[in-house]
């Protein structure tokens, strides 16, 4: 029996190794500033990193951002990834479910699936941050998180 239930195992571990490595994989490497896709905006630039699936995330973004004052890349917004972003030059205000909170280098703020979220240059000087945000594959949504979806 023991061996059988071990069997069980290992055949599901290596179907889902086996899905997984169907898809194009995001390689261990170094990205520059310079090898990063610009998208320049209204009074921002982006840098996009990373955007492949990895072993365990997909729908990811890896990035960073520089507004100008009195700038935005968007307004608060939400998504179904979990998402970090990190203050590393100026200062603003981050907008975390309807509240605005003053933001300064050094902070980091954690969004939750589906919390609105977001960040505005109030300064005086280019804020720059830091993001990454993901889904993790294999997980499912917990149904309080799934019944607010829009």
């Amino acid at each position: 029996m023991f061996k059988l239930k071990l069997g069980l195992v290992a055949g599901l571990a290596f179907t889902c190794l086996d899905s997984v490595a169907a898809e194009p994989l995001q390689p261990s490497q170094i990205v520059t500033q310079a090898q990063a896709k610009a998208e320049k905006g209204d009074g921002y630039v982006f840098y996009s990193y990373f955007t492949k699936p990895t072993f365990g995330t997909q729908d990811a973004l890896t990035g960073v951002a520089v507004i100008e004052p009195g700038k935005e890349i968007h307004p608060p917004h939400i998504h179904a990834e979990e998402e970090y972003l990190m203050v590393i030059e100026g200062e603003g205000v981050w907008s975390l479910k309807d509240k605005d909170i003053p933001a300064k280098a050094g902070d980091i703020l954690y969004a939750a699936p589906w919390d609105s979220h977001g960040i505005r240059n109030t300064g005086n000087k280019p804020l720059k941050f830091v993001v990454m945000k993901w889904h993790s594959k294999g997980l499912p949504v917990p149904a309080e998180l799934a019944a607010q979806k829009p």
